[in-house]
């Protein structure tokens, strides 16, 4: 299957593909409002990366820039999603050569794994501290959920870790790949 499935010409740009789509869901937890909401009454929320917005009568929003750990969870996970944005450069430089190189196709699998780490980081650093930063702000008040934008985030964290396992596999297969095994008759 390995074999078929990376000499096929349409198959061998799955991972890119994926890799793509992977970048896709890092622009939405990005630009994406979700990231944590609350509906309680008298307050309701609701925040991004970059800003947290409560309305008790009217709408005032915070940056998140001016605490630390709002600089922090949004520098690591920005890191973590360029670094997704170049190993999705050097996949398609190297499934659009013809013959695959593949200490080159470890390195991105390498590569995905280290961005897998800066978004984790940022990810949970942002959950914790803005949990922690809610319940000191409004104490017994304020139930908020983790909504949807940060639900992109840790997709993609995880297929950072999914590609990473494979793009770090596939050479395990080289021969299969290149068709330089002799063929097998039971």
């Amino acid at each position: 299957m390995v074999q078929y499935g990376l000499d096929y010409t349409r198959c061998r740009w799955i991972l890119p593909l994926l890799l793509g789509l992977a970048m896709i869901f890092g622009i939405i937890a990005l630009v994406g409002w979700g990231w944590v909401y609350s509906e309680t009454r008298p307050f309701m929320q609701q925040g991004s990366l970059w800003r947290l917005c409560t309305e008790q009568e009217e709408w005032e929003c915070i940056s998140l820039m001016d605490f630390a750990w709002g600089k922090a969870a949004a520098a690591t996970f920005f890191v973590g999603f360029v670094i997704i944005v170049i190993c999705f450069a050097l996949a398609i430089i190297a499934f659009a050569i013809p013959t695959l190189r593949f200490n080159f196709i470890r390195g991105i699998g390498g590569l995905c794994f280290v961005a897998a780490v800066f978004s984790l980081m940022g990810l949970v650093i942002y959950a914790v501290m803005v949990s922690k930063y809610l319940r000191e702000t409004y104490p017994g008040v304020i139930r908020n959920q983790l909504g949807w934008s940060y639900g992109f985030g840790w997709t993609m964290c995880l297929m950072g870790i999914g590609l990473g396992f494979f793009f770090c596999c596939l050479p395990l297969y080289e021969d299969h790949i290149l068709g330089n095994v002799k063929p097998y008759y039971a």
